[in-house]
């Protein structure tokens, strides 16, 4: 009787190096939480619980009307500081020809000033004259120089509504994406689960208001105890038996092998958490090994949490 015991216990033993069993293994996907980038009142609903829908489809809309109204009042600033614009190319064009009119009369009165030196050193020309031709020059070469200050102080404030009209541009930039988002739209295909959202509710930026099953993110987390994960490699093959679908077996294969686990239960946690089945006995440790299906009938549906069991030879 004893050997016999014993014999069992070795088999028990030696088999972990040959194959692994657990049936702590639970059918896994992402669960997308949809949430708005913007605020407001829900207008409409398009989905109802349960429902499948593909990535870009419509799942509700926030009411666009504050948007709309905000964008209108925007794009009038807008063409009212174009407008400006152009009052202030017509500004600087005047003040060119204006600076080209003083540039030939200072142009004019320097020559007649140097024509009048000369001649009013050889005594032809009266002294008078000559500081009449000088005050000419002067005063046709600071006129030259007013419009020429003219001329960039106009260029300055184009240049500021211009930058006036850039800012203006943004704000419609961010109005238009804001009107966009009214319209929260599914971010993956995947189906619709436990819809609580009721047109009139209040959507908060950045708050989920619909949950989404990935379609494509499908997987098994099986935790097996720590003494056996050595000898699984990424890649091995795993067979799969699905509670929901029992006496059918499906090949997977390891993705990956958890190199860590949380001794704690919190509540925001970067680290997997695995139970144990018991407070007053030291258990070995489980460690979550993830599994993906291959070659899966279209005919099997999957879903998120139902129990499996697994199988890893190696």
């Amino acid at each position: 009787m004893l050997s016999g015991i014993v014999v069992t216990l070795l088999l028990y033993w030696a088999s972990s190096y040959f194959f692994a069993y657990t049936n702590d293994a639970y059918v896994t996907s992402d669960f997308v939480n949809v949430a708005p980038y913007i605020s407001g009142r829900i207008v409409s609903i398009s989905v109802v619980d349960n429902q499948t829908v593909k990535k870009g489809d419509l799942l509700a809309t926030i009411d666009p009307t504050p948007f709309q109204l905000a964008l209108n009042e925007k794009q009038a600033k807008k063409t009212e500081a174009e407008a400006q614009l152009a009052v202030d190319r017509d500004t600087i064009a005047a003040a060119q020809a204006h600076r080209d009119d003083a540039a030939a009369k200072e142009h004019l009165a320097a020559d007649n000033l140097r024509r009048a030196t000369p001649v009013a050193q050889a005594g032809f020309v009266s002294r008078q004259a000559l500081e009449t031709a000088a005050a000419q020059a002067h005063e046709a070469k600071a006129a030259l120089a007013d419009a020429e200050v003219a001329i960039s102080k106009a260029q300055q404030v184009l240049a500021l509504h211009q930058a006036a009209v850039a800012s203006i541009g943004a704000e419609i930039a961010t109005l238009q994406w804001q009107l966009d988002q009214t319209k929260l739209l599914a971010p993956a295909d995947g189906t619709v689960t436990q819809l609580t959202l009721r047109v009139g509710d209040q959507g908060v930026a950045n708050a989920p208001l619909i949950g989404l099953v990935d379609a494509h993110a499908w997987r098994i987390y099986a935790n097996y105890k720590e003494g056996v994960i050595r000898h699984m490699k990424v890649g091995h093959t795993a067979w799969v038996w699905l509670d929901a679908y029992p006496w059918h077996i499906h090949k997977a294969t390891i993705q990956g092998i958890a190199r860590g686990i949380s001794r704690e239960q919190i509540e925001r946690k970067l680290l997997p958490y695995v139970e144990p089945t018991t407070d007053w006995i030291r258990l070995e440790r489980r460690f979550p090994v993830t599994l993906v299906l291959q070659d899966l009938s279209p005919d099997v549906v999957l879903h998120m949490g139902s129990d499996a069991r697994a199988f890893i030879f190696y």
